[in-house]
């Protein structure tokens, strides 16, 4: 599969006006960043690691001329409200957050505090930016996909299992781009002579009870799509999945170093780093407001051999061929 770099438009970008924050050019900065998993999480680290080597490399340098203060991804939406408000109370210079739930809660709590945000699939829809190329007010960043991206994970579990003729599509359904995934898919399947059944959870203990009630007729595959739940739960998505012999395809890497079938998805580092020279460039004084918001352009697909072999499937040679990575 042939990489795709960034489109990056970190060109010219107008200062802020004058005031308390420009005036301040040699004081310790201050970075809130809202990491999206929980803090004892390998992956957690792996994007702090990559947004402080973002930082790094453009001269910011923790307890040196920036402060960060983090959180960690939560589940209960009042927790998440709470930590918006907490975090914006510290008035740091710049807010970096992942996924619509803690950018939606960052909005209710300040207007004003810039905000770069990751991981969200529709910033227009969804009402956080006017558009694309000129979001407006406080926020900006970096979305994941376009929305056919998700008819992508049917083709490519369809390609490593051609036996499938049911998907289960796996989400948390307050999610925001829920609707949006599942009608990428649904709009696909037909075309590959599959069935789609949109399978919402909320937890572990629902996330074991849908797998394996589907589980209950043949020929069936999974799609789990990205959001806190199915991210945080992961191990129990994938442990369920191989228990009963389901081929599954997961929407990060990270799901298939746990032991998942495939993976497809953003390249996460590069988006890290991204958001780490929009917190760079809002430091020296650029507006949110004239950031363009960015989609994500490289992609990776994670095959694991391991997992392929528990399940009987033999992984075609052409499949193989485009993967990024294949773990044996």
């Amino acid at each position: 599969m042939k990489r795709r770099e960034f489109i990056t438009l970190l060109g010219g970008a107008a200062a802020w006006p004058l005031g308390a924050r420009a005036q301040q050019p040699d004081r310790m900065r201050g970075i809130g960043f809202w990491v999206g998993e929980s803090e004892s999480n390998p992956n957690a680290q792996r994007r702090v690691g990559e947004f402080k080597q973002g930082l790094q490399d453009l001269n910011w340098r923790e307890g040196h001329n920036i402060k960060i203060e983090y959180r960690w991804a939560i589940l209960n939406p009042d927790r998440i409200r709470d930590d918006a408000a907490n975090l914006v109370a510290l008035d740091p210079d710049v807010i970096v957050t992942t996924g619509a739930p803690t950018v939606a809660a960052l909005l209710q709590a300040t207007r004003s505090i810039p905000i770069v945000f990751t991981f969200v699939t529709d910033p227009v829809r969804d009402g956080f930016v006017e558009s694309l190329s000129h979001p407006g007010g406080n926020i900006t960043g970096f979305t994941i996909f376009e929305h056919t991206m998700a008819g992508k994970w049917l083709g490519l579990l369809k390609e490593a299992a051609p036996h499938i003729t049911r998907v289960a599509v796996i989400q948390n359904p307050e999610h925001p781009a829920w609707p949006t995934y599942l009608n990428a898919i649904a709009t696909v399947a037909p075309s590959v002579g599959v069935q789609v059944t949109p399978t919402p959870v909320h937890d572990a203990a629902e996330i074991e009870q849908a797998i394996s009630a589907f589980a209950g007729e043949p020929n069936g595959g999974l799609i789990v799509l990205p959001s806190g739940i199915t991210v945080n739960y992961r191990d129990q998505v994938i442990a369920t999945a191989l228990q009963h012999r389901i081929p599954a395809i997961y929407p990060e890497r990270v799901f298939a170093e746990s032991g998942g079938l495939l993976s497809y998805g953003v390249v996460q580092s590069e988006m890290y780093r991204l958001a780490a020279a929009y917190a760079d460039r809002i430091l020296k004084g650029s507006k949110p407001s004239e950031l363009p918001v960015q989609f994500a352009t490289t992609f990776e697909l994670i095959i694991n051999l391991k997992t392929a072999k528990a399940l009987g499937l033999e992984i075609p040679p052409q499949l193989l061929a485009r993967a990024d990575e294949v773990i044996e």
